[in-house]
């Protein structure tokens, strides 16, 4: 109900900006699934796939969930010891990749195989407390970490640049726009 709210209040704000209104329909119980997930995986953020599942991360468990929302099915794929991922976002290459706070690392995630691949942040920003990333024109994930940083890899040359924060401490996600070549 909160997401169908946040989309009515946001097609009222761009309709104004535009001038015309064209409002959605509240979202009514029928509108809303809930599924169940395992018992303390403790879900973070959630990203849909192209094949109608739904990734999410399980911050708690430090696994990576895979809901089938036709049959309400999870598959668990397990990240490593100490992982606590926080954001998951679908690539490019049609692969979640997660932002591990934990492992300190950004994961890639095959999916058909559930193969992890691990790229770990420099020594110099261990602690990172990294977030939701983003993808941008070119294929490159950036991210962010609380602790002050904002970096970027780039997965065809495996290239991993981190940055200190203009503000310093809490930079939380980050987005690419149509002119982030």
């Amino acid at each position: 109900m909160v997401a169908k709210a946040f989309t009515r209040a946001a097609a009222v704000f761009v309709a104004s900006a535009v001038g015309a209104l064209s409002i959605p329909e509240p979202a009514t119980a029928q509108d809303v699934s809930y599924y169940e997930v395992p018992k303390g995986d403790g879900p973070h953020d959630v990203a849909p796939a192209p094949d109608g599942t739904v990734w999410y991360t399980g911050q708690r468990a430090g696994v990576l969930g895979r809901l089938d929302p036709k049959t309400g099915n999870v598959d668990r794929i397990k990240l490593g010891e100490e992982s606590a991922p926080h954001g998951v976002v679908i690539g490019p290459d049609g692969a979640p990749w997660v932002t591990d706070g934990g492992l300190n690392a950004i994961l890639r995630v095959d999916p058909n195989t559930r193969e992890v691949k691990r790229w770990p942040l420099p020594p110099k920003n261990d602690g990172a407390n990294l977030n939701t990333a983003a993808f941008d024109g070119r294929g490159r994930i950036w991210f962010t970490g609380q602790s002050g940083i904002f970096g970027r890899l780039d997965p065809k040359t495996e290239e991993m640049k981190v940055w200190d924060a203009p503000r310093g401490t809490g930079p939380y996600g980050i987005t690419a726009t149509s002119s982030a070549l």
